[in-house]
């Protein structure tokens, strides 16, 4: 029996983790393993405190501890924009921006017909509940300029046609680019400059 095999799992579990290879995942587990008491017992329980009381908010699908996230339940957010991300990624990185102080329509991915992913495997039936029921004016929808994103705004812009003023981000966001690897003064000038769909 090994007497490395629960750090060889360990190694193999972050080695899994976005940005992290097997060569990363080892230096992070031997870092770990020397600040065992400053670093790793600490991260192990909040990673089980987070493994038991994570989830979904039911209203826009950000992630929180609470059955309703922090910033739906904040009334001073409710100005009546509402900003549509991909995924939580995206809307933390437009709340890393301070720009935008309405609340969020986290979709879960975007349209993709290759693999199989239509308006019902996303949030797109649900905002357009939330655009009928709550007070919304606007729908900014801040999708990563992919093909995808940009299919899944079309279908969006289509859907909500007439009900409300529809934006999107302008000057900044590239081609291509996703909003969680951009900085935050790029998500800010993209933010203040969107425009009319």
């Amino acid at each position: 029996m090994s007497s490395t095999r629960d750090i060889d799992a360990l190694i193999e579990l972050m080695a899994k983790l976005p940005g992290l290879g097997p060569r990363s995942a080892r230096r992070a587990v031997l870092h770990l393993i020397r600040k065992r008491a400053l670093l790793l017992s600490p991260l192990a329980d909040v990673m089980q405190t987070v493994a038991a009381t994570a989830r979904e908010c039911l209203n826009c699908g950000n992630v929180g501890t609470a059955d309703i996230c922090d910033i739906c339940d904040n009334n001073k957010r409710a100005n009546g924009e509402l900003c549509v991300v991909e995924d939580v990624a995206d809307l933390w990185a437009m709340e890393r921006s301070g720009v935008f102080k309405g609340r969020y329509h986290v979709l879960g991915g975007t349209l993709s017909a290759l693999d199989a992913i239509g308006p019902q495997e996303l949030r797109i039936p649900r905002l357009i509940d939330r655009v009928q029921s709550e007070e919304i004016s606007e729908v900014i929808l801040a999708l990563n300029a992919t093909i995808d994103g940009q299919t899944t705004a079309h279908y969006i812009a289509d859907q909500l046609e007439g009900r409300v003023r529809l934006t999107s981000l302008a000057q900044g966001v590239p081609i291509g680019g996703e909003l969680d690897y951009l900085d935050d003064g790029t998500i800010s000038a993209a933010m203040r400059a969107r425009k009319d769909i």
